[in-house]
């Protein structure tokens, strides 16, 4: 079965048909195709990282051992309630494509245990996957593709976001945010999120277009955004200046960690677009980069590639973490970091 319009994936992912007991989600926009298995997953178990309800397996899990699919397909729920498996997919190959199209096909008919729930994410998947043709086939199963949002999908997750702050836009203002939105979902929360910092959450502000320019205006040249991207340019010098200068202003550590965070995101989509065939300066423009950085950000994504990202990223994950506990010295673990990331991007070669 194929799921197509809006309206029927958000009902499907908050209240799944138990009568579908495997569903393919994917597209090119990965953080699109992660929130909306988040969401279904967490309609199937609300705890996540249950050991004996959730089991989550990688195309590399499958590649070196395809029994793995079948016994957690297959295991019963020890504790009560329904089991799920989910398998997140990167680079996928022939040979798992057809290993889990099979066990899709299999479980759709009931094959296995018939309590559990399978959701796989994966990237684009052509019209010549296995997979995809399983699950927009079977009746028992169900796809899902994600496409880039449209414009007024934007608008109202951006207002609903900062309405969730207390906070908003005029018509105008909202108009102008949007279209200066990268079109991938993980980017577009942060910049949200960022926006709602800037209104001041529980304010019950709402900024019409001139003081939002006031935002988008110096963000190019916004000390935290500056120092992130020398950082990931193998300078730790300026780095560190524009992180000291960022703290003399009163930004906050936690937001120079996310600021790293951002810059990052924006590299890992530049990959995924190229990767998929987009040219240089169209991934750049998507990824929502300043066209006065347009140059260093094709050049440093030239040589951080997707796994030296993700291994950053587990860095980032762990000084986020440490600058919200109280009593660490979170100015020194946000320098820590940057000053670890330009490291990084020397020995890449930058």
């Amino acid at each position: 079965m194929i799921l197509a319009k809006r309206p029927e994936i958000d009902r499907f992912l908050k209240a799944p048909d138990p009568a579908i007991r495997a569903a393919v989600i994917h597209g090119k926009d990965r953080s699109g195709v992660a929130e909306r298995a988040e969401i279904l997953c967490r309609a199937i178990t609300p705890d996540l990282n249950d050991p004996f309800n959730v089991t989550v397996l990688t195309d590399s899990d499958i590649d070196s051992d395809e029994s793995k699919l079948e016994e957690a397909l297959t295991a019963m729920s020890l504790m009560g309630g329904r089991r799920l498996v989910r398998i997140r997919l990167s680079a996928l190959k022939p040979g798992v494509d057809k290993a889990v199209a099979a066990a899709v096909k299999i479980h759709a008919e009931g094959g296995y245990n018939p309590d559990a729930m399978l959701v796989v994410e994966a990237d684009q998947l052509g019209r010549e996957s296995a997979l995809r043709k399983t699950a927009e086939k079977e009746a028992g199963a169900v796809g899902i593709v994600c496409y880039e949002d449209e414009t007024g999908d934007i608008a109202r997750m951006t207002r609903e976001a900062l309405a969730a702050d207390k906070v908003g836009l005029t018509a105008d203002a909202l108009d102008r945010f949007v279209g200066r939105l990268p079109r991938e979902r993980g980017l577009m929360r942060q910049e949200i999120e960022r926006l709602a910092l800037f209104i001041g959450p529980g304010s019950g502000r709402t900024i019409d277009v001139e003081e939002l320019e006031q935002h988008l205006g110096v963000e190019p040249d916004a000390s935290l955004s500056d120092a992130a991207l020398q950082a990931f340019g193998a300078r730790p010098g300026p780095a560190q200046s524009g992180l000291r200068r960022a703290f003399a202003e009163g930004e906050s550590s936690v937001l120079a960690v996310r600021s790293a965070a951002l810059h990052l995101g924006r590299l890992r989509r530049i990959n995924i677009l190229q990767a998929n065939g987009a040219g240089a300066k169209e991934a750049a423009k998507a990824a929502g980069v300043f066209w006065k950085q347009e140059a260093e950000m094709l050049r440093q994504a030239r040589a951080w590639r997707l796994e030296a990202l993700d291994e950053v990223l587990d860095s980032i994950n762990t000084a986020d973490v440490a600058t919200k506990t109280t009593g660490m010295p979170d100015q020194l673990i946000a320098e820590r970091l940057l000053l670890e990331i330009a490291g990084r991007a020397r020995r890449l070669g930058l």
